[in-house]
C-alpha cells in the first residue's frame, strides 16, 4: 500500500524559494565581486576604490541598523571593532584590491580560499585552540601546494610573487581577525558589528588612498568604474551579505560557509568566460588543491571562521 507524503505548504515553498535565492546571492553575486574588483581597480586607484566601497556600504548598513533600533556600540566596542576594521578591511581588502591590479580575478578568488588554511596555522601554533591532527597537517600542506603552484602559474606572465604575496598577507591579517574576535567586547547584532567595521575600515582605506597621493584632488570616475563599484556595494556588502546572515538563522554553519569553496569556482568560471582571463592546467592543477585543502580544514572545524563580506 502507497502511502502519500503531505505537498509541501505555502509558506514551505517560500521559505524554500527564498533559501535557495539566498544560496544564489552568497555563491553566485559573491563570486562574481572578483570580476568587479578587477574592472574597478583597472580605472579606479585600488584603495580608494576599496574605501569607496566599504565606507558607503557601511554607512548604509549602520543607518539601517539605527532605523530598526538596534543600539549604538559603546566606547570600548568602538575601539576593538575599529581594530578588526584595520585587520579585516584595511589590510584583507586594501591588498587584494592591489593585488587585482595585477592578478587575474580568478586567480585572486583561489588565493583568497586560503582562509582555513591560515586560520587552522593561527589557531594551532599560537592560541593552542586546535590540535595538530594529522588530517589538519594534510589539509594545510595540500594549501600551501597549491599556492606554490598558482603563484608559479605562466598564465600570470611568470611569477607573479610580489601580488600573490599580498593577498596571503590580506588573508592572514583577516584570519587573525576572525580568531581574536571570540576574545573582544563587541555588539550583540551581527549586522551592526558588521556595519562598524565596515565603516572605520573604510575610513582607514580612504585617509591611506589620500595619505599616499593616490588620486587628484578632484578625481575622475567613467561610467564602468561607476559600476562596478556600485555593483560591489549593493551586490557583494548588501544583498550577498544581508543573504548570508538570513541563512545562518535557518541552515546547519557548516552547510552556509560551503560559499568558501563555491565561491572561487564561480569566480574561475566568471573571470574566463566574461573576463577573457587565461586557465591554464597548471592553475587547474593549483586551484584543485587549495579547494580541496579549504574543503579538508572545513570539514574538521567545529566552528568554521566565517567571512562576512566579500
Amino acid at each position: 500500500m502507497l502511502t502519500q507524503t503531505a505537498a509541501p505548504s505555502r509558506d514551505e515553498t517560500r521559505l524554500r524559494v527564498r533559501i535557495w535565492l539566498a544560496f544564489f546571492a552568497v555563491y553566485v553575486l559573491w563570486g562574481s565581486t572578483y570580476l568587479s574588483i578587477r574592472i574597478a581597480v583597472s580605472l579606479v586607484p585600488p584603495l580608494f576604490a576599496a574605501g569607496i566601497r566599504f565606507t558607503i556600504a557601511g554607512l548604509a548598513l549602520y543607518l539601517w541598523c539605527r532605523l530598526r533600533d538596534v543600539p549604538t556600540p559603546s566606547r570600548l566596542q568602538w575601539r576593538n571593532l575599529s581594530i578588526l576594521g584595520a585587520l579585516m578591511f584595511l589590510a584583507a581588502y586594501g591588498g587584494l584590491f592591489w593585488a587585482e591590479k595585477t592578478l587575474p580575478s580568478g586567480l585572486a578568488s583561489i588565493l583568497v580560499a586560503t582562509i582555513p588554511l591560515w586560520t587552522a596555522l593561527w589557531e594551532i601554533l599560537v592560541f593552542k585552540r586546535q590540535r595538530a591532527r594529522v588530517s589538519v597537517l594534510a589539509g594545510i600542506g595540500l594549501g600551501l601546494a597549491g599556492v606554490v603552484t598558482l603563484a608559479s602559474d605562466s598564465t600570470t606572465g611568470g611569477v607573479a610573487l610580489l601580488p600573490c604575496l599580498a593577498i596571503l598577507g590580506s588573508e592572514i591579517a583577516w584570519s587573525f581577525g576572525t580568531v581574536i574576535t571570540t576574545m573582544m567586547a563587541l555588539p550583540s547584532s551581527k549586522a551592526m558589528s558588521a556595519a562598524a567595521q565596515m565603516l572605520t575600515g573604510g575610513v582607514m582605506l580612504l585617509v591611506c588612498s589620500l595619505a599616499i597621493r593616490e588620486t587628484p584632488p578632484f578625481p575622475h570616475f567613467s561610467l564602468r568604474a561607476v559600476a562596478a563599484i556600485a555593483y560591489l556595494i549593493v551586490a557583494g556588502s548588501l544583498i550577498a551579505f544581508t543573504a548570508f546572515q538570513w541563512l545562518l538563522t535557518r541552515m546547519p554553519s557548516t552547510t552556509v560557509t560551503s560559499y568558501a569553496y563555491v565561491n572561487p569556482v564561480v569566480a574561475l568560471a566568471i573571470g574566463h568566460w566574461l573576463g577573457g582571463e587565461a586557465f591554464g592546467a597548471r592553475m587547474g592543477f593549483g586551484s584543485a588543491l587549495v579547494l580541496a585543502s579549504t574543503i579538508a580544514l572545513l570539514r574538521n572545524q567545529t566552528k568554521p571562521a566565517l567571512r562576512t563580506t566579500a
